[in-house]
């Protein structure tokens, strides 16, 4: 089977990165109390959105890191002593 180590190496750390990025986030979910000022609110709804984008991107970066480890099992290595394969055409 045919694997590029340094696509699959790749991938799976980015994998690692992504996965502890989104349990981290997902544990750090920002939390409101009652009687909060229209300020605290605000500041509230800010740092959710902060965590919600924050937690998309390492979703995306777990996404990449899942499809460069699927590519690296189809990935072919050039042979760098190999000749280019040419066509020869029929005598006539």
């Amino acid at each position: 089977m045919l694997i590029d180590k340094k696509i699959l190496s790749g991938g799976i750390a980015m994998l690692v990165v992504g996965g502890v990025l989104l349990v981290y986030l997902n544990s750090q979910v920002p939390i409101g109390k009652a009687d909060m000022t229209d300020e605290e609110v605000l500041e509230l709804m800010i740092k959710e959105q902060e965590n919600q984008d924050l937690t998309t991107l390492a979703g995306i970066l777990f996404g990449v890191g899942f499809l460069l480890v699927l590519i690296s099992f189809g990935a072919r290595r050039k042979n760098k002593g190999s000749a280019v394969k040419q066509e020869k055409k029929p005598a006539s």
